[in-house]
């Protein structure tokens, strides 16, 4: 009686799958392909994919209230702590070197932020002024900002926003070679940029990350998490007394931090949540403020050359976006592509270093404006 009563219970759960809920197993399984076979940001891609399967599945009790997903979104992602736990490791990756020994690059941070604002006008004739604010931030393909923004600013599409941010942050080298592409002649990527570093004092590099703090502090109150949390990951890398903690880090901290935001994030996924008009219409002002963020880089470097007698390669404007290392690297591999002896990486890791700070700064304003 008992096994009869198993069968009936498994072909009534069998019986409450929706349409929906499959539509969601199969982007589960296309994040997760993208994930294994294009190695595309696996780290992201793999638990949100998993995850996404895993919440669309009928009367999962980790959803539940009280449940384990439930509980970790509660005490990672609602109250903002993952992402600026993650800063620190972030911070502790980046290398300002670069940026230190051509402080020119910065404005190209700046430039490519320029979706942000534009999207922020386009959004706010669909979404409050709030929701407006939050999408517009998906621009700037920084996961963690974009949460802590649109968390701060109380947008309801929290979950929307926070899948479209670490989706397009996985998706930069599907998104922007294209749009690079479409903005730049071949003379123009084939442009060659001598690297002549100036050298950077180990004082210098301390500093830095506590004056910025400061700057940016007094500028922009709001940001003081977010650049603090970033700064204070480089203060650890760089002060040269804390190895084994820079190690930890960029490696354990972040990849751990990683894989619970990856899975928590979809909490947000749920079949009756995610398949609605609103978030498919989020997820294309994101793309939209994505591209634009991409072209304000590119076409700012063109801009620049019009006036320079030593040419910028204007590809390296979009690693200005807060994708950090993806962006970078994306640049780096397109020029090689159309001459394997052009050597773009420290440039376009140069730039991709000052949009993780004019990313953090941009959220900062945001929310000075609206919070």
């Amino acid at each position: 009686m008992g096994f009869i009563q198993d069968i009936g219970t498994i072909f009534a759960n069998i019986g409450m799958v929706t349409i929906q809920q499959v539509i969601m197993w199969i982007i589960g399984g296309v994040l997760i392909y993208l994930a294994i076979k294009k190695d595309m940001e696996p780290t992201l891609l793999l638990p949100m994919g998993f995850g996404a399967i895993l919440v669309n599945i009928p009367g999962a009790d980790a959803i539940l209230p009280g449940g384990s997903l439930e509980t970790l979104y509660n005490a990672g992602i609602a109250n903002e702590l993952f992402p600026l736990i993650l800063f620190i490791g972030i911070g502790a990756m980046i290398d300002f070197g670069p940026l230190l020994s051509n402080p020119k690059l910065m404005i190209f941070g700046a430039a490519a932020q320029f979706g942000i604002f534009f999207t922020l006008c386009l959004a706010s004739m669909f979404f409050d002024i709030n929701d407006a604010a939050s999408i517009a931030v998906i621009g700037a393909a920084d996961g963690p900002t974009s949460i802590v923004v649109a968390g701060k600013l109380g947008s309801q599409y929290l979950g929307a926003i926070m899948v479209a941010a670490y989706s397009y942050m996985a998706l930069v080298p599907i998104i922007q070679p294209p749009v690079i592409k479409l903005l730049t002649t071949k003379k123009e990527r084939l442009i060659r940029m001598d690297y002549q570093p100036s050298s950077v004092s180990k004082t210098t590099r301390i500093l830095f990350p506590i004056i910025l703090t400061l700057i940016v502090g007094i500028v922009a109150p709001s940001s003081v998490s977010l650049i603090g949390f970033l700064m204070f990951g480089n203060l650890i890398r760089e002060c040269g007394v804390l190895n084994s903690l820079s190690e930890t880090a960029q490696k354990v901290l972040a990849n751990l931090i990683t894989i619970f935001l990856g899975i928590t994030i979809a909490t947000q996924m749920q079949a009756e949540k995610f398949l609605q008009p609103e978030t498919l219409m989020i997820l294309g002002l994101g793309l939209f403020a994505f591209i634009f963020d991409t072209a304000g880089g590119v076409i700012f470097a063109k801009f620049l050359n019009l006036f320079l007698k030593k040419k910028i390669n204007p590809m390296i404007g979009a690693a200005g976006i807060s994708a950090f290392p993806m962006s970078g690297r994306v640049v780096h591999k397109m020029g090689l592509a159309e001459d394997n002896s052009n050597f773009l990486l420290m440039h376009s890791m140069g730039v991709n270093v000052s949009g993780q700070i004019a990313s953090v700064i941009a959220g900062g304003l945001i929310l000075n404006f609206f919070l």
